[in-house]
């Protein structure tokens, strides 16, 4: 697996004023990299990552994902990728209350047509995340740390390439944090890569790779 980021440059128009959020941005990402992001609010970190995600769509530059341009693929193939080969763990929980631990784990597999049983691949998740007995349970009886772990569980469900975290340990005690930091580290060891942005300087030290963001600019060596 190989993402080349090239040149994104990402601006938004306020009334008169053109707001610019990524400036020439260029990044290559290889199989097994874990790469992590740190910035102050603002600085564009939430905007690349969606951009790779392809959920933003670039002012210009390109996402290569594999040899493919994503943003010259249909809206149907670019789901369709982003199902199959991208996870993604928002900062804001995006679990459904109305569905079970292993029922919202399990849903990204039914978004599309593919082999295998979902219960079983959700469940050897949940015990991967050291929650096990907690998929018949619903989702306001967990924890932030057990929500975190869950939403990390259904962002892995059908083997990304690539995952994507933003602030994954922004609400999570210190005992939590180290327990998060060495999951994403072991999911790296699986050869899928993590791009990751953060506050907290303390987790990239579990990164191969720290880049700074500053005003939209990626700066290397941070």
């Amino acid at each position: 697996m190989k993402v080349e980021i090239k040149n994104i440059v990402k601006t938004y128009n306020q009334g008169d004023e053109i707001i610019t959020a990524l400036k020439d941005v260029s990044l290559t990402i290889n199989s097994g990299d874990f790469v992590a992001i740190t910035g102050r609010s603002g600085s564009g970190k939430s905007t690349l990552l969606n951009i790779m995600a392809g959920l933003t769509i670039p002012t210009s530059g390109n996402v290569i994902f594999d040899g493919h341009d994503i943003f010259a693929l249909s809206d149907k193939d670019l789901s369709a990728l982003r199902n199959a080969s991208i996870g993604c763990v928002p900062q804001v929980s995006s679990i459904l209350p109305g569905l079970t631990v292993l029922d919202n784990i399990r849903l990204p597999f039914h978004l599309s047509k593919r082999d295998g049983d979902s219960a079983l691949a959700a469940q050897e998740l949940l015990e991967k995340m050291d929650i096990g007995k907690l998929g018949k349970r619903m989702p306001k009886r967990l924890s932030g740390g057990q929500l975190k772990r869950v939403a990390i569980a259904r962002a892995l469900i059908n083997n990304p390439k690539l995952l994507l975290i933003d602030e994954p340990t922004g609400d999570l005690d210190e005992d939590t944090t180290r327990d998060i930091m060495n999951i994403f580290k072991q999911v790296t060891e699986g050869g899928t890569a993590i791009v990751m942005v953060t506050h907290d300087m303390d987790t990239t030290a579990y990164a191969h790779k720290c880049y700074g963001m500053s005003s939209g600019v990626l700066l290397s060596g941070v």
